[in-house]
């Protein structure tokens, strides 16, 4: 077993060592089931999960930075991440070790969700390529918003700070493809080069083709790159402090 497996392992167990595990998950499938079965699904005759993919990037935004705030703020608060740094295991071990077991948690929490797919189908014939596709468009943005709820993480021994400031970001990079926040960005730079960058930031851009049932090679490394940027800065802070 490599360093990177074994702590991938001790930090999934620790998931579920603690009620934080089990309350996100509670939390998550009550929402995933509201949102599911909202704006009057039986009355519709139309058998789909769209409202359900729609709302992902919004509910994602804020509980994934619950669930990485404490990934590197607790090690830093308790003292224990100096204990980790000086053992046998590099800092990109450590990152990619703690960032996998969150990840994988939150595959957790989407497959515990496919009662609401099997429901769906129950009740009608809906095209399984859009929910598919959605469910992988999901499980790649919950990988970009562990990453940046990892890196903020990094940067304070202050968990509730490490939420807040991760969560804003993600919700910024979901806004940031509201017709809204475009117009502002075209008015307030009075220039038109800059707008189409900041909807390209966007997860809504990336994310609504896939629940659509189209998959891009562009909107797949997007996310994947969102993914790499953050682990990378916060292997680079980690590394500093490991140096002092």
């Amino acid at each position: 077993m490599t360093a990177t497996q074994a702590i991938m392992k001790r930090e999934f167990r620790g998931y579920f060592g603690t009620p934080l595990a089990y309350v996100f998950l509670c939390v998550f499938l009550m929402l995933a089931a509201f949102l599911a079965f909202r704006d009057g699904l039986y009355e519709s005759r139309d058998a789909n999960l769209r409202v359900f993919f729609f709302y992902m990037p919004w509910l994602f935004a804020f509980l994934a930075p619950a669930i990485a705030m404490r990934t590197w703020a607790e090690e830093r608060r308790t003292g224990t991440v100096e204990l980790l740094l000086t053992l046998p295991v590099t800092v990109k071990q450590a990152i990619l070790g703690k960032f996998f077991a969150g990840w994988a948690f939150f595959g957790i929490a989407l497959v515990l969700t496919l009662p609401i797919v099997f429901s769906v189908a129950y009740l009608g014939d809906p095209d399984n390529g859009p929910i598919w596709t959605g469910y992988l468009g999901a499980f790649l943005m919950a990988g970009a918003y562990l990453a940046i709820g990892t890196f903020f993480s990094a940067l304070t021994k202050n968990q509730v700070i490490a939420f807040i400031i991760a969560s804003l970001v993600c919700a910024f990079l979901v806004f940031a493809g509201q017709p809204s926040v475009l117009k502002a960005v075209d008015s307030f730079f009075l220039t038109s080069w800059l707008t189409p960058f900041v909807e390209q930031m966007s997860f809504l851009t990336h994310y609504d083709l896939m629940q659509r049932g189209v998959i891009e090679l562009r909107n797949i490394v997007f996310m994947l790159a969102i993914t790499a940027a953050f682990l990378v800065c916060s292997a680079v802070i980690l590394d500093e402090q490991k140096a002092r």
